[in-house]
Order: C-alpha cells, then sequence, then structure tokens
C-alpha cells in the first residue's frame, strides 16, 4: 500500500511538473509573438492649406505638411502657373488678405541669416526652399521638400512653421538677391493655420 501511495505521489508530483513547463513554454511564445508584431510607435502630426490665387493669377493648390520623428515633409501641388521656373518659400505669416499676397512679410528667418540657397554655408533663411519647374501649364506641379528645421506646432520660435505663409512667385528665385531673391509677384498663397 506505502508503495502504491508514493507511486501516486510520484505520478502526481510529474504531471504537476509538466503542466508548469508548458504554462511557461506558452507564456514565452506569447511574449516571443508580442514582440515581433509590435512596431515602433511614430511620433507623426499633419496639417493641409489651401493655395490661393494673388497678384490677379489664378494661381491655386494645395499644400500638405507631415512631420514624422522630427522630420517635416512638404508637398504642394500646384496649377495655373506658366511653363518654366518660379521660386516658393515661406514667408513670416499665415496672413493672405491682400490682394497682393504681401501682407504675408518677408520670407520666415528666425534665424537672422542672409537669403540664399537651402543648406548654403553663407547661410540661408529658414523659409528658402528654392525653385521648382513648370513643365506643363495644363498639369498640376507636385514640389516637394523634406527637412529636420521645421516643426509642426513644436513652439520653438527658430523651428515651428505655423502661423507661417507659403508664397509661390512668377519668378526664379536668384539665391542672391537680398533680402528676398528678386522672384517676382506673389501669385499664390496659404497660410499655415491649424
Amino acid at each position: 500500500m506505502k508503495k502504491s501511495i508514493v507511486a501516486s505521489l510520484l505520478i502526481l508530483s510529474v504531471l504537476a511538473c509538466k503542466k508548469e513547463v508548458k504554462k511557461t513554454e506558452t507564456n514565452s511564445t506569447e511574449e516571443s509573438k508580442t514582440e515581433k508584431t509590435q512596431e515602433p510607435i511614430k511620433n507623426s502630426v499633419s496639417l493641409s492649406i489651401q493655395l490661393s490665387p494673388k497678384s490677379g493669377s489664378s494661381v491655386s493648390g494645395t499644400a500638405e505638411f507631415v512631420e514624422t520623428d522630427g522630420v517635416v515633409q512638404m508637398t504642394a501641388e500646384i496649377k495655373g502657373l506658366v511653363e518654366g521656373s518660379h521660386a516658393i518659400h515661406i514667408h513670416d505669416k499665415g496672413d493672405c488678405s491682400s490682394a497682393d499676397g504681401k501682407s504675408s512679410g518677408g520670407h520666415w528667418n528666425p534665424t537672422a541669416q542672409p537669403h540664399g540657397k537651402w543648406g548654403a554655408e553663407t547661410g540661408y533663411h529658414k523659409g528658402d526652399i528654392g525653385n521648382f519647374i513648370v513643365e506643363n501649364s495644363e498639369n498640376e506641379t507636385i514640389v516637394e521638400f523634406s527637412t529636420n528645421e521645421w516643426c509642426i506646432g513644436c513652439g520653438d520660435d527658430t523651428k515651428d512653421i505655423l502661423g507661417k505663409g507659403v508664397i509661390v512667385h512668377q519668378g526664379v528665385d536668384d539665391f542672391t538677391s537680398q533680402p528676398s531673391g528678386a522672384a517676382g509677384s506673389r501669385v499664390s498663397c496659404g497660410g499655415i493655420i491649424e
């Protein structure tokens, strides 16, 4: 009888241990599945604006700004421009109320640098996006620009584009004339406002 009790206890112990091992294996497998399926969380903010005609033009469009992990991507879709090169800048104010777009102020230049081509060692405005080419006046032109020197609503006066304005110019930016590159009239404007 003692042998059968000891044998029964031994069998129960082994079975109990097997169940514990199984639980541990299951938990470990579930944890590894969870770890494999989790993707890094990306911080993303986006804002879309309308570009309205100015200076008697018919130039209009949209601009979308998307900030992901500290990098802002601007994608502007512009229509109504004549074929050739044109400049696009961020200006100091998001005010597009005047007929000529001058209510948006000058180029956004929070670091008091001279006007120049983006990334120039001699300096550039944070609003100096640059030039783009319209190949066919019948089609929309897409302008893309990406930088970690801007943010959307971060509160840093040297980076935050909220409250600024996007200006499309009739002409080309020469990257040297001060303070704005002699890019001609402002033919479209959009306030970067939430």
